[in-house]
């Protein structure tokens, strides 16, 4: 079966409306930066990774018809909705509430296994319900019907979207961690570092909780 992508116009439509909404920090970002302050740029790129492979499987919900299911029925938006904004304030109160870390005999904090840190980011993303509805509400917007094989077409421009995303969030990571470098110098980094984050999961949990209203 022939490749089949959308229109010259629709795809540099699509790229430069990507790049503008990718560029404007969201949750996933202020996820990556927390890492990347905390732990370097490596480990924020490995968190990178782990919020871009869920993307990929919101890529194939879309494609499917999945991300449909889930606008139709209120139960099911909301258990996606909830348990993405439940897993956030727990990272919180893990954060706040947990065992102090320690700080090393070079004073750096503990690093988490990058395992961990790839997991965290692939649900932050894949139980955000506001991926599933930017993909159903942005993505077929720029798909040529006439053209058909509407699902390879979806795929294809998500998949575009993904590696654009990947570089953008890269990029904040990169920055984040040059900015932890300075920032770690202050022995007051570690307390902030350990209550901000903290209320930031938090802040990002009943944020996504209680924003927007499902349309009827």
């Amino acid at each position: 079966m022939d490749i089949v992508i959308p229109s010259g116009q629709n795809l540099w439509l699509f790229i430069g409306a990507a790049m503008v909404l990718l560029l404007i920090p969201g949750p996933a970002v202020l996820y990556v930066v927390a890492r990347s302050v905390t732990q370097g740029r490596t480990a924020g790129i490995v968190s990178v990774c782990g919020i871009h492979t869920a993307t990929l499987i919101h890529i194939a919900a879309a494609a499917l018809g999945l991300s449909v299911l889930v606008l139709s029925s209120a139960l099911a938006f909301n258990i996606v909705k909830f348990a993405g904004a439940a897993y956030l304030i727990w990272l919180g109160f893990r954060k706040i509430f947990g065992p102090a870390e320690a700080a090393g005999p070079d004073g750096e904090l503990p690093r988490y296994s990058y395992a961990r840190l790839f997991r965290d980011g692939f649900f932050v993303n894949l139980l955000n319900p506001k991926t599933a509805v930017f993909f159903l509400a942005f993505l077929p917007q720029f798909v040529d019907v006439s053209k058909g094989h509407v699902a390879m077409q979806i795929t294809i421009l998500g998949l575009i979207l993904a590696v654009l995303g990947f570089c953008t969030d890269s990029a904040y990571s990169l920055l984040a961690g040059s900015v932890a470098d300075w920032l770690k110098r202050s022995r007051g980094y570690v307390q902030f570092e350990r209550y901000g984050s903290g209320l930031l999961f938090i802040g990002l949990g009943v944020a996504a909780a209680f924003s927007g209203t499902r349309h009827k």
